[in-house]
C-alpha cells in the first residue's frame, strides 16, 4: 500500500468523543471476527465511552497522541507513566496503553509515525523503557512491535467481556 503523510497532535479535553469512535471501531474492527459479540458489546460500552475518554485524558499519568492524514483521523496512542506489570523492567518505564491505526490506514505509515512519536516522547521524559502488552493471537501487531525492536518478557491478562485471555508483555530498552 501507498504511504501518507501522517501528522501527529496531542489530544485535549474536547477529544473524548473523537477517541471513544475510534477506539471502538479500530478495536471492533481488529478483535471483533475473534471474539463473541456479547464480549465486544461488554468491553467497549466499558473502554470507549466519551465518559471514560475523558477521565484517561484528565489523569496526569497519561498522554494521547492523535494521527491524522488528509484531513482525517486516522488513529492514535495512548502513552501512560505508571507501574509496570512484574514483567517490564526498567526504572522510568512507560506503557504504549494502546496504540490503533484505522483500517483504511494499516500499512500506510500510521503505525509507525504513532511509534516514532511514541517512542519520542518517552525519551523526552526520560523513561529507560517502553512497554506494552498485546494479545498473543494479534500476530500483525506483535510482528509490528518486533520490527520496532520490542522483545517479549511475560504475560498479562486481559479481561475482554466474560473471555479472560492472555496478552504478551513486550518492552523496548531506551538510552544508551
Amino acid at each position: 500500500m501507498n504511504k501518507v503523510p501522517v501528522t501527529i497532535r496531542r489530544a485535549t479535553a474536547a477529544d473524548n468523543e473523537l477517541l471513544a469512535a475510534i477506539g471502538a471501531r479500530a478495536f471492533a474492527d481488529t478483535f471483533g471476527p475473534d471474539n463473541t459479540p456479547e464480549d465486544m458489546a461488554a468491553y467497549l460500552a466499558g473502554a470507549f465511552s466519551p465518559a471514560k475518554q475523558a477521565a484517561e485524558l484528565a489523569d496526569p499519568g497519561g498522554l494521547f497522541l492523535i494521527a491524522e492524514s488528509g484531513g482525517q483521523t486516522a488513529g492514535f496512542a495512548h502513552l501512560h507513566q505508571g507501574p509496570p506489570p512484574g514483567a517490564a523492567l526498567g526504572q522510568r518505564p512507560m506503557e504504549i496503553a494502546r496504540i490503533y491505526a484505522l483500517a483504511e490506514f494499516i500499512g500506510r505509515g500510521v503505525g509507525a509515525a504513532l511509534m516514532t512519536a511514541c517512542l519520542a516522547e518517552a525519551e523526552r521524559r526520560g523513561c529507560d523503557v517502553v512497554w506494552l502488552g498485546v494479545w498473543e493471537r494479534n500476530l500483525r501487531a506483535r510482528d509490528f512491535y518486533a520490527r520496532w525492536g520490542f522483545v517479549e518478557t511475560g504475560t498479562q491478562r486481559f479481561q475482554l467481556g466474560s473471555d479472560l485471555q492472555r496478552d504478551i508483555v513486550m518492552q523496548l530498552p531506551l538510552g544508551p
